[in-house]
């Protein structure tokens, strides 16, 4: 599955076309590597966003066939850090 996709299907992400200019602005990575939205994403990736001064990582733990279920979208993903960056506005 994409990456811009699995980021909002998982929920970590509201909309796809955001998540598509995160990964196009270099606020994605996958396995430490900066994404690009076509990124393929499969289990036991580690996906990290930058957005707004804040750093979330993530672990996937399922990539889904078809449509998600929002009660299903938090079993997808395991978040392992949140934390607030310094940012320069």
């Amino acid at each position: 599955m994409r990456l811009d996709k699995f980021l909002q299907t998982s929920r970590l992400v509201k909309r796809r076309t955001i998540a598509d200019a995160m990964c196009s602005n270099g606020r994605v990575r996958v396995n430490g590597q900066t994404a690009k939205p076509a990124t393929a994403v499969k289990v036991g990736d580690r996906i990290e966003i930058e957005y707004r001064g804040r750093r979330l990582t993530a672990t996937v733990r399922a990539v889904p066939e078809g449509a998600v279920r929002a009660a299903e979208a938090a079993s997808l993903v395991e978040v392992t850090e949140r934390t607030h960056v310094d940012a320069d506005w």
